[in-house]
């Protein structure tokens, strides 16, 4: 199939293959939903939030192996923030949001009361993070403590009682010493990580949708250069079996749907036509 100049012109209204995977349940009614960033920041912003996601969960099971899992997650985190100036990318990407939204306020057929409340939501997490300050890391790289974990973590199994007693004796601390210290902890990056989850939201309700068909399971699309998109979604019906393998960036995009065959077996691609709904967000 060539590939085709694709504009998302038409969007979506009350569909619930938007839902957000992470919150969606498992029942086999939901559809499947399946997103690709198209931009090395939108890659940043979706692990962020998936390891931040997973470092909440795991801490809140006050368990010693739910606190060994959060505390992975966080040096999963920090390592990815020390890779550039996230914070000023999600305060950019916040005032652009802002400058968007601030020009709907004179326009007709606007729920005032609600874009109020986005905008000044968007505001209030915008001064948060540049409250923070440029060091806003410095207490938790300065951790002795994390870094021996971080250190050690770089050894299969080096995380061991005998490797570091005194992970070990912490760990054996009680629930809630445990769950006070890691929220301290998580308390230094909710700024970022809250700003984020908002700006994800942003990107996915922006998005326009329309129903496309891979024939043969391939499906090859050009994006218009002068309306880049940062997101899309896949979705596909509830239960079926195929899941997108999916390439590309902001300027185009090619997708295979691939049948599973369980875990003993090589996914296949699928020879019959595929439909689903397409999902461009900027």
């Amino acid at each position: 199939m060539t590939a085709r100049a694709f504009t998302c012109a038409e969007p979506v209204k009350h569909n619930s293959c938007m839902r957000d995977p992470a919150t969606m349940p498992e029942a086999a009614s939901e559809p499947s939903i399946f997103e690709q960033p198209l931009n090395e920041r939108m890659r940043t912003f979706l692990r962020l939030d998936f390891l931040y996601s997973q470092a909440v969960y795991h801490n809140e099971k006050a368990s010693p192996w739910g606190s060994r899992a959060a505390v992975g997650s966080l040096l999963d985190m920090l390592a990815i923030l020390t890779r550039g100036d996230i914070r000023s990318d999600v305060v950019k990407e916040l005032e652009r949001h802002l400058a968007l939204l601030n020009e709907f306020q004179n326009r007709q057929g606007i729920d005032t009361t609600r874009l109020r409340a986005l905008l000044a939501n968007l505001t209030r997490l915008r001064a948060e993070l540049s409250a923070v300050g440029g060091a806003w890391l410095q207490p938790l790289r300065d951790s002795e403590f994390l870094a021996s974990i971080k250190h050690r973590s770089a050894i299969p199994g080096g995380t061991c009682e005998f490797d570091l007693p005194d992970y070990f004796f912490w760990l054996n601390q009680p629930a809630e010493t445990r769950i006070d210290a890691f929220a301290r902890w998580l308390t230094m990056l909710r700024p970022l990580c809250d700003a984020i989850a908002e700006l994800l939201w942003l990107t996915r309700q922006n998005g326009r949708a329309r129903q496309e068909l891979a024939a043969a399971g391939v499906f090859n699309v050009t994006f218009d250069r002068d309306a880049p998109f940062q997101l899309l979604r896949i979705c596909l019906p509830p239960g079926s079996p195929l899941y997108p393998e999916i390439s590309g960036s902001h300027y185009r995009c090619s997708m295979r749907f691939l049948q599973w065959n369980g875990i003993e077996q090589r996914a296949t691609q699928t020879e019959t036509d595929v439909t689903f709904t397409l999902v461009c967000c900027t």
